[in-house]
Formats: structure tokens, sequence, C-alpha cells
């Protein structure tokens, strides 16, 4: 559908979610979040990886201002956005986030709340939201921290500072960057990369990262108890050692010999 809030490709092991406001650059919208809770509710019952991406020249500028500001206590009490963008972080394969051009605000928001985030050489990345009177109130005062540390949090949120692609990269919002008509192309190459792994140790690894301090490394041992009993750990544990064994075989430079058929 051209016209929907959200665009969704469904591969066998991914999804790729295009945000579809170009003439309102993107912006987060109520329509967009009961997408993005759609689309969660898939992911939940089917895992796979998600891509999330917008246009070349924004990823999403925003929380839609006409909406929030037409919202009273009570809508910021339902944490709106920041339900849905809970939601992404905890689905149980990994979320990347493709991003070129803005990502303010909400985007930003949307952004932080993946496990790995690329960008391109537009990228711009910030949240400028006291300027508007209000607070990032969708994860970035507790996301940021952990992201980039306290210090840069602060300032990134106090001052409504906009990092353009190198500081991005450089502060750790963003683990790499790229031209833009190659970015969802390394989106790609990262999912295939996840692809070749093993689906159950992929969701148990991002669950173990994403657990507080407090239940480590306890969640490591059970985790890594429920894999040791596997059937896919044993088969890739035996495929690598017979690759290893074929490899370290002496090579053979001359026929056997008649002793050596006989045994």
């Amino acid at each position: 559908m051209t016209g929907a809030p959200l665009l969704v490709e469904n591969r066998t092991d991914r999804v790729v979610a295009t945000l579809n406001r170009p003439e309102k650059r993107n912006a987060i919208d109520q329509e967009m979040i009961d997408a993005l809770h759609s689309l969660c509710a898939d992911l939940e019952a089917q895992p796979r990886t998600l891509i999330i991406t917008g246009g070349a020249e924004v990823f999403a500028a925003g929380a839609d201002i006409a909406q929030l500001r037409d919202r009273r206590a009570a809508d910021a009490r339902r944490a709106i956005n920041a339900t849905a963008f809970i939601r992404i972080a905890e689905l149980p394969m990994p979320v990347i986030a493709a991003i070129s051009g803005y990502a303010l605000g909400g985007g930003a928001e949307l952004a932080y709340a993946a496990d790995l985030r690329i960008g391109s050489r537009t990228l711009r990345m910030g949240n400028p939201e006291t300027g508007l009177g209000i607070i990032a109130a969708a994860g970035a005062t507790w996301r940021l921290p952990e992201i980039v540390g306290h210090a840069r949090a602060s300032e990134l949120l106090l001052t409504g500072r906009i990092l353009d692609a190198d500081d991005a990269l450089a502060w750790g919002l963003v683990s790499s960057i790229h031209p833009a008509d190659a970015l969802l192309d390394a989106a790609h190459a990262m999912a295939d990369r996840i692809a070749a792994n093993d689906p159950l140790a992929t969701m148990h690894t991002k669950r173990a990262l994403r657990a507080p301090r407090h239940e480590h490394p306890g969640i490591e041992r059970d985790l890594q108890a429920e894999l040791f009993e596997s059937d896919e750990k044993h088969r890739r544990m035996t495929e690598f050692l017979e690759r290893r064994a074929r490899r370290t075989d002496p090579p053979r430079t001359a026929p056997p010999s008649p002793i050596e058929e006989d045994r």
C-alpha cells in the first residue's frame, strides 16, 4: 500500500520496514505508531531480523508536532511512542536501523531502540525537544546514557545538539557510515551475517544483552544451558570439527603404498 505510513517487505529471515510519510518528513504520528505495533505483533509471532529505514533525505524528522501540540497530561501518561519503541527493542531477533538524513526527536528515539544502527553521510541525529517545551520521553533519557555514556547523553539532551555523521560515529550512536545509495545494502549484509548464525543462539544473545545488570551472570548460565542441549548446537559444532579436520589433514603428494591400502 503506497499510502500506508509503513511499507513492509517480508522475507524468510528478515523484514524491511520503511517509514512512509515523505510529505511530513516521516513524522511519527498515531497511524504510524499503530502500524509499528502491528509489525511487532507479526515479528513476535514469527521472529525475524527487522531493518527499519526511511527515505534518502530523512529517516524521521520527529514526532508529529501537530498531534503533540494537542496532547495533554493523560496522553503523556499513556506513553504512546515510548510503548511502541519498547516493543520494538524487545523483539526476539535483532533490529537494525538504517539511518539516512535527519533522525530527530522521536525519530532519533526510534533509532535508539534498535540493536544496531548504521548511517549515511547525510545523517543528522539529535533531540531538540526542550526547544519545543517538552522532554525526550520515548526512551532517550535512559537509552542514550547506555549507548554513549552519561556525559554525552546529557550534552545531547540538555543542549539539543544535532550530531552529523562523523560525530555520531565517533560517539558510538552508529557503528558504521556508508554512502546513502549503499546504506540499505549494508543493512542487508548485516542481516545476512545474522541469518548465517543459529536463530536461537542469536535470540538468547539479545536477551542477555538486554537484561539488567542484576540478572547477570545467572541469565547467561540459564540461556547457555538450554543451548547446550540443542540439536542445532551439536550439528554446528560437529560440522566445525569436520571442516577443521579436513583443513588439517596433510595433503597427499603420491598415491598410497600397498601397505597403506591393506590397512
